[in-house]
């Protein structure tokens, strides 16, 4: 059986609603975020981009994906009560959302190209740290989250990309 079946089986309602729990706010971050970004798309496809630029459709079905193992691999650290690093790890967890939360105003709503790098940028190094963090707690909620840091890097190369075209 799964690390995931396991503790789901382990605890019952409680661990559902927590599973639920982190869910709600992984996809709350991208609400607020689609709110500031109304007309993310018209703006995306308005820039210079670079030929390797994915097509702006691409973004939703992505970020549907990366926010669910993001909000299940906090889950399984939360899930480890005695785990001496889970704090530490839910709270990289928690600053790593913050600055993905931050990211969309900057770039989209305020049209902040060089201030998103910057958001980004930390965004890369609070993602790794909660990587190392999870990994001490929970192997599987390390390794759900790696998609994530890798795609945050390849929009991390897009924005500089961006900035510099479009500064």
């Amino acid at each position: 059986m799964s690390e995931v079946a396991n503790r789901v089986t382990a605890h019952g309602g409680r661990a559902w609603a927590a599973l639920i729990g982190f869910l709600l706010a992984v996809y709350a971050v991208a609400a607020v975020g689609a709110l500031a970004s109304a007309d993310a798309a018209t703006v995306y496809t308005s820039l210079d981009l670079p030929a390797w630029a994915p097509p702006a459709w691409l973004f939703g079905p992505v970020w549907t994906v990366l926010y669910a193992t993001i909000g299940a691999a906090a889950w399984l650290v939360w899930r480890r009560q005695a785990a001496p690093d889970r704090k530490p790890a839910i709270a990289w967890w928690t600053v790593q959302l913050a600055l993905n939360l931050g990211w969309t105003p900057l770039f989209f709503g305020l049209g902040e190209y060089g201030a998103a790098l910057i958001e980004i940028l930390l965004l890369v190094a609070a993602t790794s740290v909660t990587i190392v963090f999870f990994s001490r707690v929970s192997k599987v909620a390390a390794l759900l989250l790696v998609p994530y840091l890798g795609w945050v890097c390849f929009a991390t190369a897009l924005n500089a990309a961006i900035w510099t075209a479009n500064g």
